[in-house]
């Protein structure tokens, strides 16, 4: 049987209840699938847990599928990702593209709890090389993401005056984009939601003022002071501007599948 392996595992340090949870997540993975590696990653395998982290499991197996599976273990919320190298070089490709890292990140930070393949070096290695590279939007790219950016700004302001609290949240959504296109066209990445705010401060702390100064402003007036600010130096427009895409090839239809 697989749990009979566990004896071939090695554990990170951890904290209690999260040392207890991991051994039980890779019983549980164990007893679920047959494993290449499980690598344990996260901010509590980093060493910043706090009292809502959770704990991350990424498993690979030479399976033809994937699966995501979310539980309590010793009380503590666990993630596991179950894919085989495939699916994880896929990743790599699209979460490049997007400017959000995040498998390639959760391979290099981890913990290798089980397995000492060549493919595991393989896999952890190309995360780092896909870590290292920089995004670079096309004009046309920049040009787009601009656009769809001003007019969720100028959808916020059309409805300001008869619906404060939908222009509100319109505008929160408005300059959230903002600034994850400010990382991406900056930095080539777009950090995790909870890392926003504090990653523009570093690029640039005058844009970091004013987004933080937006999300505390205690009225939609001085919330759309800031949000133009912002949208006149990150995006420079606040509403529709002409641009032409031109030309470009036509995803195929459900039909022709």
């Amino acid at each position: 049987m697989n749990a009979d392996r566990l004896h071939e595992c090695e554990w990170p340090r951890l904290a209690a209840p999260f040392d207890q949870a991991l051994r039980d997540a890779v019983r549980f993975v164990f007893s679920e699938s047959d494993p290449v590696c499980i690598i344990a990653t996260g901010t509590v395998v980093r060493g910043k847990a706090h009292r809502n982290s959770d704990l991350d499991v990424y498993v690979v197996h030479d399976a033809p599928f994937r699966r995501r599976v979310q539980r309590f273990f010793n009380d503590v919320p666990t993630e596991i990702f179950i894919n085989p190298p495939s699916a994880i070089r896929g990743y790599f490709v699209e979460e490049h593209r997007d400017g959000r890292e995040l498998t390639a990140h959760m391979l290099v930070t981890g913990f290798v709890v089980f397995g000492s393949s060549n493919v595991v070096r393989e896999l952890m290695s190309e995360a780092e090389i896909w870590l290292n590279l920089t995004v670079k939007m096309s004009a046309a790219d920049l040009t787009s993401a601009r656009y769809a950016i001003a007019t969720r700004f100028e959808d916020a302001l059309d409805v300001v005056d008869e619906d404060p609290t939908t222009a509100t949240m319109l505008l929160a959504g408005a300059v959230t984009a903002m600034l994850e296109f400010f990382c991406k066209s900056t930095s080539g990445r777009i950090p995790r939601g909870k890392d926003l705010l504090a990653t523009v401060m570093k690029i640039n702390p005058a844009v970091g003022r004013q987004a933080i100064a937006f999300f505390a402003a205690p009225t939609v007036a001085e919330r759309i002071e800031h949000a133009t600010w912002l949208a006149d130096r990150i995006v420079g427009a606040r509403g529709f501007f002409e641009w032409d895409s031109g030309p470009g090839p036509v995803p195929p239809s459900a039909a022709s599948d």
